[in-house]
């Protein structure tokens, strides 16, 4: 990509109501911008790191046998009410009607729908398991939406269900989709820990949380230094040794629910099992705030300059810095034949031929995060080199195009 046929506009400034460092550099780095309390736009850079994390989660998903699908938004309050969650929800669900004055809600979840699916879709033991995920806009009316995406009213999620005849299925899928979990956020290249958790108003029979590691998290987990316990504080409140137990901050970006008949039973989602009988679905259900992962994401990974994204999430891998590419043709020639070469070899690099100074173009590349940053001017071209620099190294080096291209690929 061509910077000058991109949109990037960074900012030197914060945004006056920004709380979280994440916030502040997703706005300087031109990644969202504010439309109203609690919504934002998504803008190119910020799209092309939700679009990475995105495959990540597709990738992972279809490999545990997943099957995509696209529900509606806009949900009718009937299923709602069938589930006895109309009310249960609360103020954070957004009820609006339609020009015939019936109800309806901008979705907070899709329990309902996809049950709703199953109980017209499946009639058989033989159809089980199976387990559908989308990737969709969400909305929850948040009292105090804050922290730019992190607590964001309207916010990208991957939400999942699958569907069994019997528990011991369910438990199997469960700790499938636990190991697919620890793979998105392994391959993403975040540290995490994931916890037993309290299920809230999703419900059902046991959950467990994945919270990226930083200091700024709003959830406290505790743990065992010597068992493999771990859990959100406030399920951990009366474990007895609540004192020889470690304490983190976290902030969540995934939870899994084993959630049984919760949903099947009071909405008549029954399938004729082995010996003919009928009997109401078994449910779990899994979710990743995608959006989300964005903002965690640089709470752990920042430093004075701006956002370290991890190479597999970064809105580029490669950014090319010429000195002089709009007065120098021999400059020009030497980085456009680099970035040609890249390309071809798969690498997702971004040329910066806009002409700029060489601090500002610095100083942009680390404020957005680009791992690997490559400098062409009339000395390296002299000693037929590259500049190459980490985005977490302090110092450049010159090396020839084979311990480029090494560093690159590793």
């Amino acid at each position: 990509m061509l910077a000058s046929r991109f949109y990037i506009a960074t900012r030197k400034e914060s945004p006056a109501e920004a709380e979280l460092l994440s916030h502040k550099l997703l706005v300087r780095a031109g990644m969202i911008r504010l439309l109203g309390s609690g919504l934002y736009t998504i803008m190119p850079l910020g799209l092309r790191v939700l679009k990475k994390i995105e495959t990540i989660i597709r990738d992972e998903l279809n490999k545990a046998g997943c099957i995509e699908l696209l529900m509606p938004a806009i949900q009718p309050s009937d299923l709602w009410k069938e589930s006895e969650r109309w009310e249960e929800f609360g103020p954070q669900m957004l009820k609006i009607k339609d020009r015939h004055d019936k109800e309806f809600c901008f979705g907070p979840t899709h329990e309902e729908v996809i049950t709703d699916i199953i109980r017209k879709e499946v009639n058989s033991y033989k159809q089980l398991p199976i387990n559908f995920y989308q990737i969709q806009m969400k909305f929850r009316d948040e009292i105090r939406p804050r922290f730019g995406v992190m607590r964001a009213r309207e916010f990208l999620m991957k939400d999942s269900y699958s569907f069994h005849s019997n528990f011991d299925c369910l438990k199997e899928t469960y700790q499938k989709m636990f190991q697919c979990y620890e793979n998105i956020f392994n391959r993403i290249g975040l540290k995490f820990r994931a916890v037993s958790a309290d299920n809230g108003a999703i419900g059902g029979d046991a959950s467990h949380e994945f919270h990226v590691l930083a200091e700024s998290g709003e959830d406290i987990l505790v743990y065992d230094e010597n068992s493999d316990f771990a859990a959100n504080i406030e399920l951990a409140k009366d474990h007895p040794n609540i004192d020889t137990l470690k304490k983190c901050r976290g902030i969540e970006v995934g939870h899994i629910f084993q959630l049984g008949t919760k949903y099947s039973q009071k909405m008549s989602a029954n399938f004729i099992a082995e010996d003919g009988s009928s009997q109401p679905v078994i449910m779990g259900c899994y979710g990743i705030g995608v959006s989300r992962i964005v903002a965690a994401a640089i709470e752990q990974c920042h430093d004075e300059n701006g956002i370290v994204f991890p190479k597999s999430i970064a809105p580029f891998e490669v950014i090319i810095t010429p000195i002089g590419y709009d007065k120098n043709e021999e400059v020009k020639a030497y980085a456009d034949r680099l970035y040609d070469d890249l390309i071809k070899q798969g690498f997702d690099v971004l040329l910066d031929d806009r002409g700029l100074r060489p601090g500002v173009m610095f100083s942009e590349a680390d404020l957005i995060g680009i791992p690997h940053r490559i400098t062409v001017g009339d000395k390296t071209i002299s000693e037929k080199k590259y500049e190459y620099k980490g985005r977490s190294e302090q110092a450049s080096s010159n090396i020839n195009l084979e311990e480029l291209l090494s560093k690159l690929t590793n």
